[in-house]
């Protein structure tokens, strides 16, 4: 990996209004460091990131780097900042990163174009909150650090942790998921176990992420399988791969949204019997590790979920005592291993599941793992009932709830009285106990070759949001990126243009 690093001293005044690097008159001098560094160059283009690490005594409150390359190299893409200019480049922090630390860093990505990776920092200008007195301690200790330790700590949970929180501290678990609002799964893409465009689906992108922001969601779920893109024998994972999937959360962190991301399915080695517990455990281990370490210093809207639908292969009964007890220590495994790790992971807000993600199986068998900070874990289930009216495309129940016509055409079960109970549950045996909720998939498949059913989709997937967010959970609705009949998809995964905007509308309307 290529890097260049610039390491100064700077002394930061606000002159009206406008940041200089200054080399007398302050009372406070800040050392700050900005590593340039390449992540992966394949000839004709490159990945790579700065690095704006805070070496000094008091918190830096906003950043600006400068870099330039040779002739011929161009930035075609970014994330984690605000960027302008044409060689140089000039980057400025977004509201959510601008203070770090002492001790902290943040850290910007972009893409380029061009056989000549290697950019020159020419410049790296920080201010403080900290200046302790005199004209320049006054202006940037009231305005910029009332500003950024004021707004950005409101909305960042004290700068460099996600939350919004007025007082600068963090929101616990549960205060957490009224902030994520609703949310939406960017299935099919990442999960997908040949690679992100082999189950149909095409590269995720920036444009998309910003058009489910702008549609009123606030929360993005990431499946992700890591097995195709590591070493099978000692469950290394490329680099390759690790950088596109966090080129993937920046997109989503870029355009202002919460990330809960997974090991999804990943071809199913997730077995919970006595056989496979120790195998099961050590791979997680490895594996959680690894993205643990590599996503340590990203801020707290990104949120780690250890598994998915956990289960005995066909086996969709009751679990026996061995399958949950076994399950439940695949999610001890993840919260230990991601602490480890340190940096904000030490406290970072962690998603585990109930057995299969089965309400009823959650709140029977569920088993909180053991952690060493408060109020930071969250459970997730799924909900999809009933089975004939969601997915099923061969049945023939094709209405639900109130609005149905045809007895002969609706489930005698899972009704609106049933989803709320079912809800109720969560609320009483976590919500109520400091544990956050997460309803990590929920949808109906589309089915247009039925006449009146789309009216009984909108129907029921307003009713389950609706509930969800009634009951302190947040609705993360599972889009799979397929259009046509017994598709989920409600974005266009090209454009980010709405497919069926009556269904967007019923999902964020539940937020009113």
């Amino acid at each position: 990996m290529f890097s260049h690093k610039l390491k100064t001293s700077l002394r930061a005044l606000k002159a009206g209004g406008i940041l200089v690097a200054a080399s007398l008159l302050s009372y406070q001098v800040q050392a700050v460091q900005c590593e340039y560094k390449v992540s992966n160059d394949w000839g004709s283009g490159f990945t790579g990131a700065v690095t704006i690490t805070n070496d000094g005594t008091t918190a830096i409150t906003s950043w600006e780097v400068e870099w330039s390359y040779s002739a011929g190299t161009t930035i075609v893409n970014y994330w984690n900042v605000n960027l302008t200019g044409s060689n140089p480049y000039n980057a400025n922090n977004l509201e959510w990163n601008a203070t770090i630390q002492p001790g902290q860093s943040t850290e910007f990505g972009f893409q380029g174009n061009g056989d000549n990776a290697m950019g020159t920092i020419t410049s790296c200008v920080v201010a403080g909150g900290d200046n302790g007195g005199g004209d320049n301690g006054g202006d940037n200790g009231g305005d910029n650090g009332g500003d950024n330790g004021g707004d950005n700590g409101g909305d960042n949970g004290g700068g460099d942790n996600g939350g919004d929180n007025g007082s600068g501290s963090e929101p616990s678990a549960v205060e957490l998921t009224d902030l994520m609002g609703v949310g939406w799964n960017a299935g099919n893409s990442l999960d997908a176990t040949g690679g992100e465009t082999n189950w149909g689906n095409p590269l995720l992108n920036q444009q998309l992420f910003n058009s489910v922001k702008a549609a009123g969601f606030d929360t993005v779920r990431l499946p992700v399988a890591w097995s195709k893109f590591s070493n099978a024998s000692n469950f290394t994972i490329t680099d390759a791969w690790m950088n596109r999937v966090e080129e993937v959360v920046n997109y989503a962190l870029n355009a202002d949204l919460y990330v809960i991301m997974n090991i999804h399915w990943d071809g199913g080695w997730m077995q919970p019997t006595y056989d496979q517990q120790e195998y099961v455990n050590n791979r997680l281990a490895i594996m959680w590790k690894q993205i643990a370490t590599h996503f340590r210093d990203y801020d707290h809207r990104l949120l780690f979920a250890g598994t998915n639908e956990v289960m005995v292969d066909g086996d969709y009964s009751t679990p026996t005592y061995e399958y949950y007890t076994v399950q439940n220590s695949f999610n001890q495994t993840f919260v230990t291993t991601v602490r480890a790790t340190g940096g904000k992971n030490a406290d970072r807000y962690l998603v585990v599941q109930g057995f299969n993600t089965n309400i009823d199986h959650t709140v029977n068998f569920a088993q909180i793992p053991t952690d060493t900070v408060a109020d930071r874990m969250l459970m997730e289930v799924h909900y999809y009932d009933p089975y004939n009216f969601t997915l099923n495309q061969n049945s023939n129940i094709t209405q639900w709830g109130a609005l149905a016509t045809d007895p002969n055409a609706t489930e005698t079960w899972a009704n609106e009285s049933y989803v709320d109970s079912q809800f109720q549950k969560m609320k009483s045996h976590f919500v109520d106990h400091g544990v956050g909720v997460i309803l990590g998939e929920y949808g109906v498949i589309s089915r247009p070759a039925v006449s009146g059913h789309e009216r009984y989709r909108v129907y029921w997937n307003e009713y389950i949001s609706r509930s969800a967010i009634e009951h302190d959970m947040v609705p993360v609705y599972w889009d799979n990126g397929y259009a046509n009949a017994y598709g989920f998809s409600i974005f266009d995964r090209n454009t980010g243009a709405q497919i069926y905007p009556e269904i967007v509308n019923a999902i964020v309307g539940a937020l009113e």
